[in-house]
């Protein structure tokens, strides 16, 4: 059990250490502790935060640093979240603008914004698609037997892709094909039609079409980007900021995870309370999968959108970054980005 005055070293190494950089030591302690005590004091609260594995001594120094059990403890039991000013809501609120033509570009601008405010790598996830339906579907010839199929979403969005179809379907039996899928599919949630696509609708066009499969591949594909959750990340290169030249090895991996849409969901899917108490959590390095992250730390947020589901924004920087700063930041964000997202739907 700590006591009181050890709660107060630990908290002031936290703050000096993510000011500065440079390990604390106990006469730069002695200027910065709300109470008067002596330098020798100081030492032995530290001697004993170092014995509980909540700071450790550098090799280049005699002060001390946090280690990750320090920033856990600190997270769970003393962080207060930082109150934005409302200059800065203001610049949160002038950046995001008001012409949107689609949901996708709230969450893409969303991304930037974070990026730009934190200084770190901002991730953004739109609301669940669950509630998304198909608003139509169409297919465009180009020639020599290449169509583009596109899909528009009740969100504005717009999914397309260029197929190639087997030669032995003409114009007749494909124009025959996009009126069922729209007579039977349109209004439908994306979901209930991936699930239709795989059971009732290859049985209604294998009565319409000789070769049904070519078409299927071609709208199925196109629709499973529909359905997909759309990531959005900004300020990837704020990321080089904290790997050096030898570990250069790290950052690739980081780069990799970020551009592979499975890998990022199941990091952020592993930051969630899933029992939904606790809306903003953290993780530090070595409490995530990957070995690429354990000097970094990534903060999630969850927001929801009323009856359109819930969204996630993140950022992922230093373990040394101010986490009550940062989680204040992130309250607001969320809050300021759900009401955003509601007008849109309001309007749309």
């Amino acid at each position: 059990m700590l006591t009181e005055r050890e709660l107060m070293v630990l908290k002031d190494i936290i703050k000096l250490y993510t000011e500065t950089g440079q390990p604390v030591g106990s006469k730069t302690l002695m200027t910065s502790l709300p109470i008067r005590v002596s330098s020798a004091t100081i030492r032995n609260d530290m001697a004993a935060l170092e014995d509980a594995g909540l700071i450790r001594k550098t090799h280049s120094s005699s002060g001390r640093v946090p280690s990750s059990a320090g920033y856990r403890y600190y997270l769970d039991n003393m962080l207060t979240p930082a109150r934005v000013p409302e200059q800065e809501m203001q610049t949160i609120r002038q950046s995001f603008g008001n012409d949107f033509g689609r949901i996708d570009e709230i969450i893409e601008q969303s991304a930037r914004i974070l990026s730009n405010l934190t200084s770190y790598t901002a991730i953004t996830l739109g609301p669940e698609v669950a509630n998304l339906t198909l608003e139509g579907f169409r297919l465009v010839p180009l020639g020599n037997h290449q169509v583009m199929a596109i899909i528009v979403a009740s969100d504005g969005s717009v999914q397309n892709q260029v197929f190639t179809l087997p030669r032995e379907l003409d114009s007749d039996q494909v124009e025959k094909a996009i009126r069922i899928i729209n007579d039977q599919l349109v209004g439908q949630s994306l979901t209930t039609v991936a699930q239709k696509l795989r059971t009732d609708v290859p049985a209604i066009l294998m009565q319409q079409l000789q070769t049904p499969k070519g078409f299927l591949d071609a709208f199925g594909d196109v629709l499973q980007k529909a359905v997909s959750e759309r990531f959005y990340v900004g300020g990837r290169l704020n990321l080089m900021d904290y790997f050096g030249s030898d570990n250069l090895g790290e950052l690739k991996q980081i780069y990799r995870l970020i551009d592979r849409q499975d890998e990022l969901n199941q990091l952020l899917d592993a930051n969630t309370d899933g029992s939904g108490q606790r809306p903003i959590s953290v993780r530090l390095g070595s409490e995530l999968s990957e070995q690429s992250l354990r000097n970094l730390s990534l903060i999630t947020a969850r927001y929801s959108v009323n009856d359109h589901g819930q969204g996630m924004i993140a950022i992922l920087g230093p373990k040394s970054m101010p986490y009550s700063k940062m989680i204040g930041l992130l309250e607001a964000f969320r809050t300021e980005l759900a009401s955003r997202l509601t007008n849109y739907y309001d309007h749309h």
